[in-house]
């Protein structure tokens, strides 16, 4: 293991023990909450298309009560993307990483999570949710555009009622990737158990919805699957748990293990899949300090890394559309966008690309970043990261907003 390696995971180590007890009180507020939620929590789990009890019957009359006050469940704020005629977007799914969790990992034993302040200091009532954000992420970003509803929440929160289900939900987790060694290093899901909880939605859909209805939220809602910077940045360089193989080897085991995916999510009903690339991952705050030298600059070989596994995802999705009926897999190409980003950001009114807003900006995130570390920003939208390794929310927007006009017609 580097220097640089061993100095981070002391430091997590020590951060690890000094913020165990400081973290409890932190999520105290937050797990009362959602307590007074438990009861219909209960009622989610159990299978609704079996009222054999009281019990039951008692949930399926929650449940209809609660579908009976969101009638609007189908569009819930105001599209800015005007879609082809006739067509319908029902629901955003979302599987990945920490660009696209919105919480699942709140409850898990992993050190990758955020519910605590100043996670969510721009969100709505600056409630820390588990996004790692200041705010809003792609997920919540691309639903509101696309009108469907004003943030995607987590698979795994409590509070998510029936109405959620039918629009979308995110069943990422902050830590994971494609490799399966990458979410055993951070104890967190996996893109398989990501699967799992998506084949359990499905039941649900099933049970609260009926089969018909079910089965056009599947084939007519957009997926998005955002993964592959924390093979590279994490598993692969930092960590150096993948020894036996050479970076050329190590991105044919992603772009393998993406396809295979995809093709899972395929044959569980998904056609319109948007699959993003590998980010420049060489030029997040994190990564200039462990590997960018002195000068903190962006970490070529990390980019490099990221540039070939895009290729071969690239090809990888073309092969997939040619062989899978009816399907629209498209590659979304976030790399050149954010490093255009981070190479010019007083184009887009940005004032800082190579460090965060909390603390020295330099490496924390997840619980590095926390209560008792500062906002040192005096303008977090003047920033392109909040946090050592994700964008803000105005990064995010900015993104988005390129992304949705270049390829959301590539859906239909």
């Amino acid at each position: 293991m580097s220097e640089s390696s061993t100095l981070l995971v002391l430091v997590i180590s020590i951060y690890k023990w000094t913020f165990r007890e400081s973290l409890n009180v932190l999520k105290k507020d937050t797990r009362n909450r959602r307590s007074k939620t438990m009861q219909f929590h209960l009622c989610r789990v159990a299978s609704p298309a079996s009222p054999s009890s009281s019990f039951s019957f008692s949930c399926s009359l929650i449940a209809l009560a609660f579908l009976a006050t969101s009638i609007h469940v189908w569009t819930t704020t105001t599209a800015l993307i005007k879609l082809p005629p006739n067509v319908t977007i029902p629901a955003v799914l979302v599987f990945g990483d920490s660009i696209v969790d919105a919480g699942n990992n709140n409850d898990i034993q992993t050190l990758i999570k955020c519910d605590f302040p100043p996670y969510g200091l721009d969100f709505e009532g600056g409630i820390p949710t588990g996004r790692f954000c200041d705010g809003k992420i792609p997920s919540d970003i691309i639903a509101e555009e696309l009108g469907i509803k004003d943030t995607v929440p987590a698979y795994l929160d409590p509070m998510v009622m029936p109405p959620e289900l039918v629009t979308g939900v995110t069943f990422a987790s902050g830590g994971t990737g494609y490799d399966p060694l990458t979410p055993k290093l951070t104890s967190v899901l996996s893109l398989a158990d990501q699967l799992q909880y998506f084949k359990e939605y499905i039941e649900k859909l099933n049970g609260f919805f009926g089969e018909e209805k079910t089965n056009f939220i599947l084939a007519n809602s957009l997926y998005l699957v955002v993964a592959g910077s924390d093979d590279i940045a994490n598993t692969y360089f930092v960590l150096r748990a993948r020894k036996q193989y050479d970076v050329p080897a190590y991105t044919d085991l992603m772009a393998d293990s993406a396809s295979t995916f995809i093709q899972d999510l395929y044959n569980l009903g998904a056609r319109r899949i948007g699959v993003f690339s590998a980010p420049p991952i060489g030029c997040v705050p994190s990564q200039r300090t462990l590997a960018g030298g002195a000068q903190r600059d962006c970490a070529e070989n990390y980019n490099q890394a990221a540039t070939l596994f895009n290729s071969k995802l690239s090809k990888k999705l073309d092969s997939l559309n040619a062989i899978l009926p009816n399907s629209r897999i498209v590659y979304i190409d976030i790399y050149n966008p954010l490093l255009n980003l981070i190479q010019n950001p007083n184009k887009y009114g940005f004032q800082v690309a190579n460090k965060g807003c909390c603390g020295t900006g330099a490496l924390e995130v997840a619980i590095l970043c926390n209560k008792f570390t500062p906002v040192t920003c005096i303008n977090v939208s003047d920033h392109v990261f909040w946090d050592s390794y994700h964008p803000t929310e105005r990064a995010y927007r900015v993104l988005a907003s390129q992304l949705l006009s270049k390829f959301v017609e590539s859906f239909f």
